[in-house]
């Protein structure tokens, strides 16, 4: 069974890379926590974890968060942190 985690921890790591460099302004560590978050989540509601519905799932959670946050509230780059 561990291999099975590795396999599951290593396409969690490739998607959670592959979003970081979409959402630059945002902190690597909470792109990678966002995309464990939805993992745990679907597994949670019973829904299939595949790469490509995680990945998905994750981009709408990180797109939702970049544009819930009113224009004064971002940098001038668009930068979210802070």
């Amino acid at each position: 069974m561990p291999a099975l985690a590795d396999h599951r921890n290593e396409t969690r790591d490739a998607l959670a890379r592959r979003l970081c460099d979409e959402f630059a302004s945002f902190p690597s560590d909470a792109v990678h926590r966002c995309v464990a978050d939805v993992q745990a989540c679907m597994a949670h509601l019973g829904l299939e974890t595949t790469p490509d519905r995680v990945e998905r799932m994750a981009r709408e959670q990180l797109t939702g968060i970049l544009k819930s946050r009113p224009p004064s509230g971002r940098g001038p780059d668009g930068d979210v942190s802070g």
